[in-house]
């Protein structure tokens, strides 16, 4: 599997519970965060959630 970097560009403030849950999930809490994760379903899914909230991009 490749890797992704997924960076948090938004807030959770006012968003649901289980959201703000999924950006922890992804190792994300603070704005502007960056982190590398493998390239899964599971992962992908997660991003998917909360896919207004982050930015995704092909880790090089």
């Amino acid at each position: 599997m490749g890797k992704i970097k997924v960076t948090q560009t938004g807030s959770p403030i006012g968003r649901r519970g289980d959201q703000r849950a999924t950006l922890v999930g992804l190792g994300l809490n603070k704005m502007n965060r960056s982190r590398e994760l493998e390239d899964t379903p599971s992962v992908r899914g997660m991003i998917n959630k909360v896919r207004h909230l982050v930015r995704v991009e092909e880790a090089g």
